[in-house]
């Protein structure tokens, strides 16, 4: 599972909705992932301390500011091009594998 991260003050997502504040998450789940690796995931993204405190300092989490997330599916994140100038995506998960991992 790869997942790329970006605070956001606003972000929208067509289909998928919008958040105030927040986490832009690209998630891009591989094949052999499972429910505990997701729920690692998750806790993590959400404990990331990449927002700042009144101090300035990069110390508080999502958690902490109440923000929101926005996950959009991204299995590109897992293209290996080692192999030539196509792109392979055979380290994806297969939809109806992935997609009860991204909810």
């Amino acid at each position: 599972m790869k997942a790329v991260v970006q605070r956001v003050s606003r972000a929208r997502s067509t289909p998928g909705g919008a958040i105030g504040p927040g986490l832009c998450v690209l998630l891009g789940v591989a094949a052999g992932d499972d429910e505990p690796v997701a729920d690692r995931l998750a806790g993590k993204v959400a404990r990331l301390r990449i927002f700042p405190a009144a101090d300035g300092r990069f110390d508080r989490s999502l958690l902490d500011t109440g923000g929101a997330a926005l996950v959009i599916s991204q299995f590109t994140l897992l293209a290996e091009t080692s192999g030539g100038n196509r792109p392979s995506f055979s380290g994806a998960a297969r939809p109806e594998l992935a997609e009860p991992l991204y909810e």
